[in-house]
């Protein structure tokens, strides 16, 4: 198994640990301390040796900020972690606060008196977060202070996890479709182009990506934790762990890197801040890459459908819980033999689980799926050939006409996305609402982005491109995303469908005049007609689910044997 469904602790030594802390804190003449959960490569997920923010706090979100006091402290997290973080963090310790709309500076300028000192571990933040935080201080009278030395990491101590030194790979070409010779010397083109001398990469599926390489040192990322440096002219330098390296990745690529540690010495240098350059090519997928994760979807599509005809199967039985379903999945993945990883840990959540957007079961928290509710499963797997990512709500028994129609509500808002065609200019930001609308005109919404970008055979959060209110990066062919609306209810139920979408070049209309970009729609999996409120959709959205319905039929069925193929055909009846 890749998924660990071990509890946490029962008891958390929270206080003792924030004694220690503030302990450590007085010693350094601090007043208060960040405690981010980003690690020194600013990625979205971390190693065990970086979850400083977990260890600290219970708090398991892939984003959030502690700030620590001489008395009092706070969590910063967004709307997804609304009810998780209430569930798994000592609320006598910590403040609960969510942001945008609570600031930190507005925190530490309620709790601190003028000429308090604010520390931080400068690897663990970006330089505008840092500069932009110190403004907002400074005008308060409150100086932050960047610490070399970590004091979690001395709090912590021996029971620290250590490193990670998973082994450094060679992506095969027959998958990455371009050799890591011709990338960079497409990135040091662009760096003389704009007069740069040379380039860092910090994020590591940058690395990856730009290198060929892929690793294991984040789970369920198959990525490497390094910094590169690639001159304008000249070989590129990685800087890894040489434990990390076999003999296939030290000539790995052979002609354009070379593969050392060294130390960085004090120089004169103009530091340009500017995006990653390799963010946009890497989202843009290549011909390869695009059969690769068609491929991926198919294969993925038909160990999902025996999935969940599994799991009508069981249920009729006798009892099914959240993690025999998940184990299950997974169980079906391995049977490709292609199975390289999952790519996020299983949200199974059954009835009011499935109201936590990134509930992770625990032998704790596992919960038995019950007539009358409703099953929300978001799992995804890593192939060498493409990365998945797909939810299903599944009704349990008899659903509620509440539950079939903010379900209806839910797939209008997918398949507005979907099914829309957008100009070459159009940013993730402008199709955001298109997922919003059906859920707004009943008064209701959901608290995370519409959709995000997702890697070949890397991370399945994978920027910059997103359908979301942060979503400002022009959406161009190749670029895959998510859509997947959402409805929660706390404390009864939760309602998500996903699919992963490719950007694609669009036919003009008759009279058109400006080119226009369509989605193609990439997972293959049935839409449970169960949770259907007909009288809700409309001819063209019905339209839209047949015709899914059907191609999925139609690519699946040979894939299953008799039973599973007959299920199928159940499953994906045309609807009137």
């Amino acid at each position: 198994m890749f998924q660990n469904f071990a509890a946490p602790p029962a008891h958390r030594p929270v206080g003792e640990r924030l004694g220690r802390l503030r302990a450590a804190m007085a010693a350094a003449r601090l007043d208060a301390l960040l405690v981010p959960r980003a690690d020194e490569y600013q990625g979205e997920y971390v190693s065990p040796a970086a979850e400083r923010l977990a260890w600290l706090t219970g708090f398991t979100g892939s984003a959030g900020l502690a700030v620590i006091g001489s008395r009092r402290a706070a969590l910063l997290v967004d709307g997804r972690y609304r009810v998780q973080a209430r569930q798994q963090v000592d609320t006598k310790a910590f403040d609960i606060l969510e942001v945008p709309a609570a600031k930190l500076e507005d925190w530490l300028g309620k709790h601190l008196a003028a000429g308090a000192v604010v520390g931080a571990d400068p690897r663990l933040h970006t330089a505008n977060m840092v500069e932009e935080l110190a403004t907002a201080l400074d005008g308060r009278g409150i100086r932050l202070a960047l610490r070399a030395q970590n004091l979690v990491d001395r709090v912590w101590g021996a029971a620290r996890p250590a490193p990670p030194r998973g082994a450094v790979l060679p992506h095969p070409l027959q998958y990455a479709g371009k050799p890591a010779a011709e990338k960079i010397a497409e990135l040091q083109a662009l760096l003389r182009e704009q007069e740069h001398d040379a380039v860092v990469l910090t994020m590591s599926d940058s690395i990856a990506w730009l290198f060929n390489i892929r690793g294991s040192d984040v789970q369920h990322n198959p990525v490497v934790l390094a910094f590169a440096i690639v001159p304008a002219r000249g070989k590129s330098e990685i800087f890894v762990d040489p434990g990390k390296l076999g003999a296939a990745a030290r000539s790995h690529p052979h002609s354009a890197a070379s593969w050392f540690f060294r130390r960085l010495t004090g120089g004169r240098a103009v530091i340009v801040r500017a995006p990653d350059p390799c963010a946009l090519p890497k989202a843009r997928k290549n011909a390869t890459e695009i059969a690769g994760a068609r491929a991926a979807h198919k294969r993925d599509g038909a160990a999902v459908v025996r999935f969940l005809a599994w799991l009508e199967r069981e249920i009729a039985r006798g009892e099914v819980d959240e993690i025999a379903a998940a184990a299950r999945l997974e169980a079906l993945r391995s049977e490709t033999q292609l199975l390289r990883e999952i790519s996020f840990d299983t949200i199974a959540g059954a009835g009011p689980n499935g109201a936590i957007v990134h509930y992770r079961v625990t032998a704790a928290s596992n919960r038995r799926l019950r007539a009358g509710e409703l099953f929300l499963i978001d799992s995804g797997a890593q192939y060498l050939d493409g990365t998945t990512d797909l939810t299903r709500t599944v009704a349990i028994g008899t659903p509620t006409r509440q539950m079939r129609e903010r379900f209806t509500l839910v797939l209008k808002g997918h398949i507005a996305v979907a099914t829309a065609r957008f100009p070459t200019t159009t940013r993730g930001v402008e199709l955001d609402g298109f997922a919003r609308r059906a859920l707004w005109q009943a008064g209701l919404d959901f608290d995370h982005g519409t959709g995000h970008g997702v890697g070949s055979y890397l991370c399945v959060h994978e920027g910059p491109q997103s359908i979301s209110r942060r979503g400002m990066t022009v959406l161009q062919p190749g670029m895959i995303v998510s859509d997947e609306p959402g409805y929660y209810r706390e404390g009864a139920y939760g309602i998500r469908i996903e699919n992963l979408l490719l950007v694609r070049e669009a036919d003009t209309p008759p009279g058109g005049e400006r080119a226009m970009l369509s989605f193609e729609v990439l997972t293959l999996a049935p839409i449970d007609r169960r949770l259907l409120e007909p009288a809700l959709l409309a001819p063209e959205e019905r339209a839209w689910l047949n015709a899914y319905h059907q191609r999925v039929a139609a690519t699946i069925g040979p894939e299953l044997d008799a039973q599973d193929r007959a299920w199928l055909a159940a499953a994906t009846a045309a609807i009137g």
